[in-house]
């Protein structure tokens, strides 16, 4: 007799159906896409909107190619949460084609080509994003100014018409109403000299970040708490991650304050919260023991901030959890729970 087999992940608590699973993500998101809309305009939505109609039409053809169910894995709903993701992880004012390339590339390449859900090695999003990082860095560095910063603030029908056609309204210029971030900001004053209380002076920064992402961040602080209420993720992760990061970054910048930006600056101002509770926690990718998701959330938690501090690249995020993916075998390998009995 033959019986079904489903890929991971698996579990033993309540509501473990894998749909359920990622609709309690998709909840979790909530939040943190509403202050997106509030502070940056409802580009985030269209982006979103995109990710998902291009994540279904992949997941399906690839799925039809692979005569897998349909029904089955559509309606789990991993292939929507992959999508928003990823265009969280994106400007809301990158062209629509940034938005469809880099959700295709996750869903076939990352994830199917590695035999669909449970069977990837690396975070589908993350891998999508690195992509269009790699491959377009203009247009994945390019983030709307505030408008209490002197940026113009994008309706729903302005986002549809700059996404898609690249038209703006009035006298509008794109680099008149779009710029760097406050970690790209910190990042190129530093190399050029300047301390990071000079550079803490400029318009862009708020009490410990960039003004709007430190609200965006705590958003998304809610949500991941949420998620550990609901039991979906546990704590090890994000608290090893944010931890790693917060205790590494304090040492270097009580050594020169000067030069090192303060802990609360790395957590609040790109996407550190945002990934130890979205990304990091993935149950396919990431470590399965308990003392397994401390090390590999702490592992991410420092090449952050190697990355940041000493790489090509402000954030470092994305790259952070996709080299520690590599590693989650051998971390699952040395830190697998004794048997009960020896």
């Amino acid at each position: 007799m033959q019986f079904k087999q489903f890929p991971s992940p698996h579990s033993h608590q309540k509501n473990t159906d894998v749909s359920i699973v990622m609709r309690q993500v998709l909840y979790a998101l909530v939040p943190g896409i509403m202050t997106y809309v509030w502070f940056f305009g409802w580009g985030v939505i269209v982006h979103l909107l995109l990710a998902s109609l291009t994540s279904l039409v992949c997941e399906a053809l690839i799925l039809k190619i692979r005569r897998r169910p349909l029904s089955l894995f559509l309606t789990d709903n991993s292939a929507l949460v992959t999508a928003c993701l990823l265009a969280l992880a994106l400007p809301p004012i990158a062209p629509w084609w940034i938005t469809i390339l880099g959700t295709a590339f996750a869903i076939v390449f990352a994830k199917h080509l590695y035999g669909g859900l449970g069977y990837n090695p690396f975070n589908p999003a993350m891998v999508g994003y690195v992509m269009l990082l790699i491959s377009f860095p203009i247009e994945m560095t390019n983030w709307p100014v505030l408008p209490e910063l002197g940026g113009h603030y994008f309706g729903f029908i302005e986002s549809l018409n700059l996404i898609l056609f690249n038209q703006l309204s009035g006298t509008l210029s794109l680099d008149a109403i779009s710029g760097a971030t406050v970690l790209d900001t910190m990042k190129t004053q530093l190399i050029q000299l300047y301390t990071t209380s000079e550079i803490k002076q400029e318009t862009l920064f708020g009490n410990f970040g960039g003004k709007g992402w430190e609200w965006l961040n705590n958003a998304f602080l809610v949500g991941g708490g949420w998620l550990i209420y609901k039991k979906v993720i546990t704590w090890h992760v994000p608290v090893a991650m944010l931890g790693s990061l917060l205790f590494i970054s304090l040492i270097f910048f009580l050594i020169d304050p000067d030069a090192n930006p303060s802990p609360f600056f790395h957590l609040f101002s790109g996407a550190a919260i945002f990934g130890a509770f979205f990304i990091a926690t993935d149950p396919v990718t990431a470590a399965t023991s308990n003392q397994g998701k401390l090390w590999f959330g702490a592992g991410i938690g420092v090449l952050v901030y190697v990355i940041r501090s000493w790489g090509g690249y402000p954030d470092g995020v994305a790259f952070a959890v996709l080299l520690m993916n590599m590693t989650a075998p051998m971390i699952d390998y040395y830190t697998r729970p004794r048997v009960f009995g020896h």
